[in-house]
């Protein structure tokens, strides 16, 4: 039973998103929440590209919510080999959003397996089928991360899909961003919606090489990662020059335990003391470029 209820929208796609009033954003663009799945996470990550060599395909889900990337990642990989097996960690902190996802009916577009498969976590948490192994871990991802740590999980594509760096910066952190690596395959892609300067920062910090994804929805382009560097989209000269400013000064969170406030008190004050040029110098530079 529902605990509470969100105000669903529509997108532009067709496809029905959900608001959330405590971080006062949609989960998905308005362009569409279905566009959005696959064109910031599914085929960046190539995963249609992964289903044809390989005869498993693990991925990691984090900020699950309506469930509409592991469902568009569902779609893309039962067309090409309904017989391939999938193993899926799924982190999420609002049981009621998936919940309310299923009940009222904001994933019937999607075929009867992908619904039932998503009807089953929702309810279940857990399954287990001749092709299917999911487990929604519920909580602050900052710790059930360490239980996908803990199982030596590999993934081949991490969606990383938290609301945005300054409503939610305690998933966007250089400890957190750590962790969540640990659970990426050598040869794994790591895909965000966001491009912030934050993000990629602490992305590089991480380990990981990272390129730009197209633009959907937002005008802004989303992140790609991966260890080796290779087949990733080329930054702009200006999204270079981002990373050169204070905007690129990225969250922390020592103890992975911190309050968003402290969290982006703490980035408030490095920045006051960088000697990094401000972003506001680098936005009009390239303002009088255009």
């Amino acid at each position: 039973m529902l605990e509470k209820t969100f105000i669903s929208k529509l997108t532009d796609d067709g496809s029905y998103t959900l608001f959330s009033e405590e971080f006062e954003e949609l989960f998905h663009s308005h362009s569409g929440a279905k566009q959005e799945a696959q064109y910031k996470f599914i085929e960046p990550c190539q995963i249609k590209e992964k289903v044809i060599i390989k005869d498993t395909i693990k991925i990691l889900d984090i900020c699950y919510g309506l469930g509409y990337n592991t469902a568009v990642a569902l779609e893309n990989i039962l067309s090409i080999n309904p017989h391939i097996k999938v193993e899926l960690f799924a982190l999420e902190n609002d049981i009621n959003v998936p919940l309310q996802a299923i009940s009222s009916n904001l994933l019937n577009d999607f075929s009867d397996e992908v619904i039932e498969h998503l009807n089953n976590l929702a309810n279940n948490h857990k399954i287990e089928t001749k092709t299917f192994k999911a487990e929604l871990l519920l909580g602050d991802a900052r710790q059930t991360i360490k239980t996908v740590i803990h199982q030596n999980f590999q993934a081949d594509a991490i969606f990383l899909d938290p609301f945005s760096p300054p409503k939610c910066p305690q998933l966007w952190t250089v400890e957190f961003i750590e962790l969540v690596s640990k659970c990426l395959d050598q040869q794994g892609y790591l895909a965000t919606y966001s491009c912030a300067a934050s993000v990629r920062t602490a992305l590089q910090l991480a380990g990981l090489n990272i390129g730009a994804t197209r633009s959907v929805g937002r005008r802004s382009p989303g992140t790609i990662a991966n260890w080796n560097g290779n087949n990733l989209p080329l930054l702009s000269q200006q999204e270079k020059e981002h990373l050169q400013t204070r905007a690129a000064i990225p969250y922390r969170d020592p103890t992975l335990q911190d309050t968003a406030e402290t969290i982006k008190n703490r980035r408030q004050q490095e920045q006051h003391k960088s000697s990094l040029e401000p972003s506001s110098h680098w936005k009009k530079r390239w303002l009088n470029h255009q």
